[in-house]
Formats: structure tokens, C-alpha cells, sequence
């Protein structure tokens, strides 16, 4: 399984070749790559030692990462974190990333809310005066074709048969409240809108318990016929084919939307109608102006913060009826800007 954030450093480093060919290399770390010596010698060999947080395999992992940073300092090169998560993370996750953060000299985050976050820590907080903001791009281009899979012929005849197929991408984990959207889909249902809802990705294995809170609460609801959770799909193509049959996306998110959900950007390229939570602060993408145009333009729907099921359902509704042209998504340029904004850092 790709992990969205080791996606993100690959393309990132991609992207930073490009606009300055010659000037980063990558080292893959993980139990049997990237030896203690191997390490030392690309440190002596950087000016600036980059790592990408949070690491999906952290138990297995998180040593050599952090063996990184220390040789960095210790060899005084300049140590930039890129920190994409943080009170969402499990405690014990945020413990091991602590060297990390007293490491750095630079911290960059995705998010105001993410970096209020890690100023609140009673332990660590002080770090996030180290912290700088970058607009985050979506992992996923849209591929020129789609690819056909069972399921998609699924949503298909569902919606032939006017079903209403609503959707969501990305890992599944309470962080974005998968069980809520459980709620919504039942609330449509009382509606008589015939729904069925698709999680378009798979369960995180981690502490919580997660999946078996969702399919506690799938029984609960009785929707073992109206919802459908997809499991990992490695094809960019296959994926976008399922966004294809896919009428609207909804996220209700507890902590409201930020300037790091690259999942919803991913499927803010369909054209579909996203439906999100908003965000818990105004000024959230006063940094980011592309993911500030497509909530100005609509193709973002936000749903004011502490609002009922019964308002996500009518706000999938009501969107539906809106007909709303969007600009082409410049997917290049998103990622020019991400590493511009970086670079600026090393």
C-alpha cells in the first residue's frame, strides 16, 4: 500500500529536480535500506537534510529517520521537518517524533490549524515558532482515461437504476470521522433519496479500532446494503473511474477542514461537488489561494461546524441542483507552487 505521505516526498523530490536539476537526492530508509553508514555518507554529502513526517510503518521505521536528523546536527548541516499531522496522530506516534522537532531548524507545515495544534502541546509546543506554511497539492493527477473494475460497473448500475452514489477518498481513520458519513447516508435514506455511499480506499491498522467502530455502526444503521468500502486500489486509473460514477463526495470532518486534505483535493478534480466541513478558522487558506478559489468558486461546499447530519444530507441535495463550471485543475502548477515554497526553506 502507497502511504500519502511517502507519495508526497517522492513527487515532491520529483518536482524540486525539475525546477533545479542536479541539487536533491533521495535515501530510501527502511529495515533493510539505508545502513548507518549509508546515512552518514549522504548527510556529509547534503547541505540540507529534508524528512517527510508522519511515517505510516513508525514502529518498524521511525529509528533511522531520526539517526538522520542526528547525524545532520551533528555534522551541522540544516535539518527542515516537513510535519503534515499532529494532534490527530496517536500519542504515542507524536512521542516518537519528538527528536525530530528539537532537530530541526525549520518546521514546515500545511496547515494554521495543524501548527496551533502543535503549539498547544504542553511539551513541545515551543517548537512551532520553528514552523513555516506551504500549499499542499493533491497526490493523484487525473489521468487522461479511466480504467473499468467491477465495482465500477456497480456504481454504475446504481445510479442507472437512481440510486443516489455518494462518495469518499482517501484512508479511513477517525480523524475524518468515517462514521458520521454512516450517519448521513441513514438520514438520506429516511429521505427517500435511495442512497449508497462508497469509502473509495482502506482502514489505517493502528490502535484505534477503527473498522470495528464502522462496521459496529454499519449494523447498528442496518446499511449493509448501502455502503461499500472499496480496500486499497493501487491504479490511479481505476480510481478516477470510480469518481466517475461517484455524484457528490462528503467529509464530515470534527476538526473542520484544512489546508492539508489532500485527499479532497484529489477529488476536487472530477468536477463533482465536495462537501466538507468548514474550517475552524477563516484565515486557514490565506496561505494556500488555489484551495481558497475552489471553495470561492463552489466546488467546494462547506458546511458550517457543529451542524447535524440532517444538513450535510441536504447539502449533497441541494449541490446536485447547482450547475457549476469549474476552471481546468492545473495540477502541475499546484506542485510548482508547493515546491517553490519549500525550497525557499533549504
Amino acid at each position: 500500500m502507497q502511504c500519502g505521505v511517502g507519495q508526497f516526498a517522492r513527487l515532491l523530490s520529483e518536482e524540486i529536480e525539475k525546477l533545479d536539476p542536479g541539487s536533491s537526492a533521495a535515501l530510501t530508509l527502511t529495515r533493510s535500506e539505508g545502513s548507518i553508514a549509508d546515512i552518514w555518507r549522504a548527510v556529509g554529502s547534503a547541505q540540507t537534510v529534508v524528512c517527510n513526517f508522519p511515517i505510516v510503518a513508525w514502529k518498524r521505521v521511525i529509528l533511522r529517520p531520526l539517526i538522520a536528523l542526528a547525524f545532520a546536527r551533528v555534522r551541522r548541516r540544516r535539518v527542515v521537518l516537513l510535519q503534515h499531522e499532529w494532534a490527530s496522530l496517536h500519542r504515542l506516534r507524536r512521542l516518537t517524533y519528538l527528536p525530530a522537532l528539537l532537530l530541526a531548524n525549520t518546521i514546515v507545515m500545511f496547515s494554521p490549524q495543524v501548527r496551533r495544534e502543535l503549539a498547544r502541546d504542553p511539551v513541545i509546543g515551543w517548537t512551532a515558532a520553528k514552523c513555516v506554511l506551504a500549499p499542499l497539492p493533491p497526490n493523484i493527477e487525473a489521468p487522461s482515461q479511466t480504467a473499468d473494475s467491477p465495482l465500477r460497473q456497480r456504481l454504475k448500475a446504481a445510479r442507472e437504476n437512481g440510486r443516489l452514489v455518494i462518495g469518499h477518498f482517501g484512508s479511513i481513520y477517525p480523524g475524518k470521522q468515517p462514521n458520521t458519513l454512516l450517519n448521513v447516508t441513514a438520514v438520506l435514506r429516511e429521505h427517500g433519496r435511495n442512497p449508497l455511499t462508497v469509502y473509495i480506499g482502506s482502514f489505517i491498522k493502528a490502535f484505534d479500532n477503527v473498522e470495528e467502530d464502522f462496521q459496529a455502526r454499519l449494523s447498528q444503521l442496518n446499511l449493509s446494503e448501502d455502503v461499500i468500502v472499496s480496500g486499497y486500489i493501487d491504479s490511479s486509473a481505476e480510481v478516477f473511474g470510480l469518481f466517475g460514477e461517484v455524484d457528490a463526495f462528503c467529509y464530515p470532518l470534527e476538526e473542520g477542514m484544512t489546508a492539508r486534505r489532500a485527499s479532497i483535493l484529489t477529488v476536487a478534480q472530477t468536477g463533482r461537488p465536495v462537501i466538507v466541513t468548514g474550517p475552524s478558522d477563516a484565515h486557514e487558506f490565506d496561505h494556500h489561494l488555489r484551495f481558497k478559489e475552489l471553495i470561492e468558486r463552489g466546488a467546494i461546499v462547506l458546511v458550517p461546524r457543529g451542524s447535524d447530519d440532517a444538513v450535510y444530507a441536504d447539502a449533497i441535495v441541494a449541490s446536485l441542483k447547482q450547475s457549476t463550471t469549474y476552471p481546468p485543475f492545473d495540477f502541475a502548477n499546484w506542485w510548482r507552487d508547493a515546491a517553490e515554497a519549500i525550497i525557499a526553506q533549504l
